[in-house]
């Protein structure tokens, strides 16, 4: 015969499995949550940053900057004004690097991926042509990290672009 010690014992075993796997459903539950939540947040944060470099201002400066003629800082100094003059082209060369810079300081904190950089903005293109100019600004202001996430992201997306090569060496 069965006594009431063994029941309670079986009863408490019971009670402790369910609820274990009470809390792993609900863990899974909230993991689950939390994953929407992030994939909604990134959602946002690229269309407000897909808006913002879609807007006719960026567009006008980042026009401007790709469009700039100098040899070397010096050139460039001279034709459109040193570091943080109040020029038109340096207004627009500050919003375009800023720009670049806070994505660089999204992507290093992991609230953005390099992939969805690589799908909306010319990075690579971008930092090549105001590498001489930061690197100028740098020395002229001595300010090592002007610009550093923007660099950050530029050397990012070359460690992306060198991975894909050896995929596709790798696979071909």
């Amino acid at each position: 015969m069965v006594d009431i010690q063994t029941i309670s014992i079986a009863i408490a075993s019971a009670s402790v499995v369910a609820g274990v796997v009470y809390y792993s459903l609900q863990i899974r539950h909230q993991n689950l949550q939390i994953q929407q939540q992030t994939k909604m947040r990134q959602t946002d944060l690229y269309w407000r940053l897909l808006s913002t470099f879609n807007s006719k201002e960026y567009v006008e400066a980042f026009l401007k900057v790709v469009n700039l003629e100098f040899k070397d800082y010096n050139e460039f100094a001279k034709k459109y004004g040193s570091a943080f003059s109040e020029t038109p082209v340096q207004v627009a060369l500050g919003m375009v690097c800023n720009l670049f810079e806070a994505t660089g300081s999204l992507l290093y904190r992991h609230l953005i991926d390099v992939e969805t950089v690589s799908h909306m903005l010319p990075v690579s293109y971008t930092w090549e042509k105001v590498k001489p100019i930061v690197d100028g600004m740098r020395k002229e202001l001595n300010v090592s990290p002007l610009y550093e996430w923007f660099e950050y992201l530029y050397d990012e997306m070359q460690k992306r672009e060198q991975q894909l090569q050896q995929r596709g060496a790798k696979s071909g």
